[in-house]
């Protein structure tokens, strides 16, 4: 294999060695066995049924869905549940729920158990952005620890035998870290499994993520799985996460963005082999092609053209000429526009090198974290923000 395609960074990493990682057997999540230990990251407006399943094919060992709003599912609105929606040969299927308010939660839960939609529920409380944050939800959140305790308990107990997970960020900011506290009402409230996302709020997804508190939520939460999240550009990313943090599996988010083959990778990390190199351009077209055409079976092609683009610029970042090219491709508005491009193209050009940690999706800058008025004043209120912080969020 041509090494140029492992940064100096993962040049020397090993695949996964005899008895590492479980012994090579599945990771529990409840009832639910995860092989390779990857989890999708649920991305609003990205991991939709058409990426979920081009991301499974190339080997996920758990997809899920974009964000889900509780109350809206609750009361039947038409666009979220169909977000909410599954194919029909998705299996598990992992629904991400946000949240804010218990009673919501409890019936949001109600509904998908009641009517058999889902296998699995994960709860976002690692949101940044400040829609949600100014109203109390997502990564600030679980600073006010006995209404997420009210909410993760709802969940549980509404859910029956349907396993429950939450995923979270180390804190607000650094003075105010809630990871380690998080963890434990997950554990004590009965949630399968936790995912953590090793930055703060206010760093979005700025710097390098601080695997040190992976480490330290893996010390302290000792009875289920623990997921890390953050930073997974390559394969080998993984491998050194897991045996820096003793994590038992690991959440990609930016990393499979225009890049699901990452899967395949880590698929075959997790099995003892060197990844493969990365598809040239032409190959990478093809996945476009299949990308774009699921979305448009998903729903109206001008619509899942349109929002196809983004997808597209990722696919081609790096590429020489890709200025020019995403030029073009931000222009389609047919499934036909695409094939046209894809037909001119250098089908032989390769993958560049320095495309394989090219950050992807949201990038850089830090933030001060808006919240509500009064909001750090007094953790102990179990109070649930007003109804508006579950009005207009799901798929971001």
């Amino acid at each position: 294999m041509d090494e140029v395609y492992r940064s100096d960074i993962n040049r020397d990493v090993l695949p996964m060695q005899p008895g590492e990682f479980n012994g090579g057997k599945p990771i529990a999540v409840g009832p639910l066995s995860v092989w390779p230990p990857v989890v999708l990251a649920p991305m609003a407006g990205v991991t939709n049924y058409p990426f979920r399943t081009l991301c499974r094919r190339f080997g996920a060992g758990l997809y899920v869905s974009e964000m889900i709003t509780a109350r809206p599912l609750a009361e039947g609105r038409e666009r979220t549940l169909k977000l909410a929606s599954f194919g029909a040969e998705e299996s598990p299927r992992s629904l991400q729920l946000y949240t804010t308010d218990p009673y919501f939660t409890a019936e949001a839960v109600k509904r998908l158990v009641g009517e058999g939609a889902v296998d699995h529920i994960d709860m976002n409380f690692g949101c940044p952005v400040k829609k949600v944050t100014r109203k109390g939800g997502g990564a600030v959140l679980p600073y006010r620890h006995r209404l997420l305790r009210n909410i993760v308990r709802a969940a549980v107990k509404n859910a029956g035998d349907i396993p429950v997970t939450i995923k979270f960020r180390i804190g607000i900011d650094d003075d105010h870290q809630t990871h380690l506290r998080t963890g434990k009402i997950a554990e004590d409230e009965g949630c399968v499994a936790i995912g953590l996302h090793a930055r703060t709020a206010a760093q979005l997804y700025d710097g390098h993520a601080r695997w040190q508190a992976i480490a330290e939520l893996k010390q302290h939460v000792t009875t289920i799985p623990v997921f890390g999240n953050g930073d997974i550009w390559e394969a080998e990313d993984a491998l050194r996460m897991m045996r820096t943090t003793g994590c038992d599996g690991v959440i990609v988010g930016r990393g499979c963005l225009g890049r699901p083959w990452l899967f395949r990778d880590l698929a075959d990390v997790f099995a003892g082999r060197r990844p493969q190199n990365p598809p040239n351009l032409g190959q990478v077209f093809d996945i476009m092609l299949e990308h774009a055409k699921l979305l448009c079976e998903w729903t109206d092609e001008g619509f899942a053209m349109r929002g196809f683009r983004k997808h597209a610029g990722w696919y081609t970042k790096g590429f020489r000429g890709g200025a020019a090219l995403r030029s073009r491709l931000m222009q389609v508005k047919t499934y036909a526009d695409l094939q046209a491009i894809a037909a001119t193209i250098d089908r032989d050009l390769a993958f560049p090198p320095v495309g394989m940690r090219v950050p992807r999706g949201k990038t850089g800058g830090t933030q001060k974290v808006v919240l509500p008025q009064g909001y750090l004043e007094n953790p102990d209120d179990d109070t649930p923000p007003c109804a508006a912080a579950e009005d207009g969020v799901s798929g971001g």
